[in-house]
């Protein structure tokens, strides 16, 4: 359910995936990137049932918009590659979080108050590159893949409503990316996996996620990101509140 609801919300799902674990001292599979694979995968077939029209008419019709969430696709998949070990296992620390959630959202702040004025059809190869090296930003935990790229957008001039449906039309080849990536260790025997587990979380983070997502489509029409930019500090403070008492 944490997964469902915070890839969709700008808010960081990893940093939330990485803190549970942390605050309420979870071991063992569930604080594991293999369980993150099960996660994911949930969180695509709620794109997937979301965005279905659109992807068809990508396929069949819109293909300069195909062309441009392939080349924003680009530079978050090489980072991804090139970056993935310093990721999993240096970035994913709470002082890191805490500093993207701030940081971050002092971005997404600074977004809202840019003029908005173009469509989603009215983007071109320029806005996209810059929305897709946003986009390999958020592989630093806390930093929000939704929240940096519908930002990004935003900057670049796009209204509200088409940079949150770009930002959703793009995380679906980075989620699919993630998740083949991380399969791929499973499959291979690299991996432990509980399948009863892993269902269940897929299960969860399919039906949340989607909730998510029509929630914020209609949220975003009329109100800002504001409400989850106060969040974010808020949970930045209350990470660094968990590091003072944990010593």
């Amino acid at each position: 359910m944490v997964q469902g609801l915070t890839e969709f919300f700008p808010v960081s799902s990893t940093a939330h995936l990485i803190l549970f674990p942390w605050f309420f001292g979870w071991t063992g599979l569930v604080d594991t990137l293999t369980f993150d694979v099960a996660l994911h995968a949930g969180t695509l077939l709620a794109l997937l049932v979301c965005f279905w029209r659109d992807w068809w008419e990508l396929c069949t019709r819109k293909f300069r918009l195909f062309g441009l969430i392939i080349l924003a696709s680009v530079p978050a998949g090489v980072a991804g590659i090139l970056l993935n070990k310093l990721v999993e296992h240096t970035l994913r620390t709470p002082s890191v979080i805490a500093a993207s959630l701030v940081l971050a959202g002092f971005v997404m702040l600074a977004s809202e108050r840019i003029f908005k004025h173009r469509t989603i059809d009215q983007m071109n190869a320029v806005d996209a590159l810059l929305i897709g090296l946003a986009q390999a930003v958020a592989l630093i935990p806390g930093v929000s893949r939704s929240g940096i790229t519908m930002s990004a957008g935003m900057f670049r001039g796009l209204e509200r409503e088409a940079a949150v449906r770009f930002s959703f039309l793009l995380s679906t080849p980075i989620i699919a990316g993630a998740t083949l990536l991380h399969a791929r260790k499973m499959i291979s025997g690299q991996a432990d996996y509980n399948i009863p587990l892993f269902a269940a979380g897929f299960i969860a983070s399919a039906i949340t996620g989607y909730a998510a997502i029509r929630f914020l489509m209609y949220f975003l029409k009329k109100h800002p990101l504001n409400l989850f930019v106060y969040y974010r500090f808020l949970l930045a403070g209350v990470i660094l509140a968990g590091m003072w008492f944990k010593g």
